[in-house]
């Protein structure tokens, strides 16, 4: 099976203000964008993805993500990141309805396609999977296999509510480069240390990050 992955990217200037500790106000959207890069070429070179449509209307994170390969889906709901999903979603859906769909974070640097094939393989026995993130209380995977709707429930929490909307959980070890998304300095870090892409190693090397 071949997947369409969605991947939300918020407008980069009010992209990861949770990395504060790590990078100041001129550095994020870049360093967002760099994440993004990172995850959609990592995506693409998956053997499970037929393609990826990033949903934003940052221009510049469409144009250098368009570059990549990445389809670009604007963001004309503007309702937030769920509703920015689901209607992804069915644009995706709109010429094959039995496509099979994933949301995955666009924060995910160190991301590896074996592990990506891995996460999708598993989530392909099930019509709707999760996978939480490092912490363990958020997802950085949420897939639809043909016929299901992915009905997204990202925010605080949501590996509680994705379970408590019939997901199932994928419990996967040697993954980690699917769990680790990038919020907190300690986030980079993780990511650093599991090795990231070349986008977000030029733009880390930049940073003063106690402890790299």
């Amino acid at each position: 099976m071949q997947w369409t992955l969605v991947v939300p990217l918020k407008p980069l200037a009010r992209a990861k203000s949770r990395l504060s500790d790590a990078a100041d106000d001129a550095v994020r959207p870049g360093l967002a964008l760099a994440f993004a890069q990172d995850t959609v070429a990592a995506a693409l070179a998956c053997p499970a993805v037929r393609d990826v449509a990033v949903v934003t209307d940052d221009e510049l994170a469409g144009r250098e993500l368009a570059a990549l390969g990445a389809r670009i889906v604007p963001d004309s709901p503007g309702a937030g990141l769920n509703a920015a999903l689901a209607h992804a979603e069915a644009v995706v859906r709109t010429a094959e309805p039995e496509r099979p769909v994933a949301a995955l974070n666009a924060d995910l640097p160190a991301l590896r396609p074996a592990e990506l094939a891995r996460v999708l393989d598993a989530a392909a026995e099930f019509p709707r999977a999760f996978l939480a993130d490092a912490a363990t209380t958020g997802t950085t995977l949420l897939a639809a296999g043909p016929g299901a709707e992915l009905l997204p429930a990202f925010g605080t929490d949501s590996r509680t509510r994705h379970r408590a909307s019939g997901a199932v959980e994928l419990l996967l070890d040697a993954v980690d480069s699917v769990r680790q998304d990038v919020d907190t300095g300690d986030d980079l870090r993780a990511a650093l240390t599991l090795g990231v892409g070349p986008r977000t190693a030029a733009a880390a090397a930049r940073l003063l990050i106690p402890g790299q």
